[in-house]
């Protein structure tokens, strides 16, 4: 940044500059990446890379990509200052736990939402099976109905917990409960 003070143009140190104590020029690599109000940006990058890698690295990566270079360095520092042994990996391995837990929890969803179909349409059949409107508008019911009635639940339970390739909800519901891993959790917490 160029400031005029006393008739003669300054420049106002870079966050990288400031920190590292030295005079910012107007060729400096890092002055575009690392702005003088974000100085807490440089100092978690010059901590874990060091800024002569920093540097060599900005200056072997063309112009258009070195603010994605510089923002995946600043995200891998944080990440390891907060987490020293895994860093970014960590936080990765985490979100894939959690992506696996939703996806099984979507599963069970789908089986339960397909037992709740299949009892909808066993109540259905049922239904079609044992009630007679009459032309009157009132409903009897048929003679079987009390014989029905007490083997409708066995029938729609037995066969509404019966899922496709032969699993059943249940099933679903136990290997939910022991397959969900554990969400990584660092030893010093």
């Amino acid at each position: 940044m160029s400031e005029l003070r006393g008739g003669r143009q300054t420049t106002s140190p870079c966050a990288a500059c400031k920190l590292l104590r030295r005079r910012c020029t107007e060729s400096c690599v890092l002055a575009p990446y690392f702005p003088q109000n974000d100085a807490q940006k440089f100092a978690d990058a010059h901590r874990v890379f060091g800024a002569s890698n920093i540097i060599k690295m900005l200056e072997d990566l063309p112009l258009e990509k070195r603010a994605d270079a510089v923002s995946s360095m600043v995200y891998e520092a944080s990440a390891r200052l907060r987490d020293p042994v895994y860093g970014c990996a960590g936080t990765i391995w985490q979100l894939q736990q959690h992506v696996s837990k939703l996806q099984l929890e979507k599963a069970i969803l789908q089986a339960e939402l397909l037992h709740m179909h299949l009892q909808q349409a066993n109540i259905s059949s049922f239904m079609r099976e044992n009630l007679h409107i009459v032309e009157g508008g009132d409903q009897s019911i048929s003679e079987p109905f009390s014989h029905s009635l007490s083997t409708f639940h066995e029938r729609s339970t037995s066969s509404c917990d019966e899922l496709p390739n032969g699993y059943h909800l249940s099933d679903v519901r136990d290997q939910a409960d022991q397959s969900v891993p554990k969400l990584w959790e660092p030893s010093w917490h």
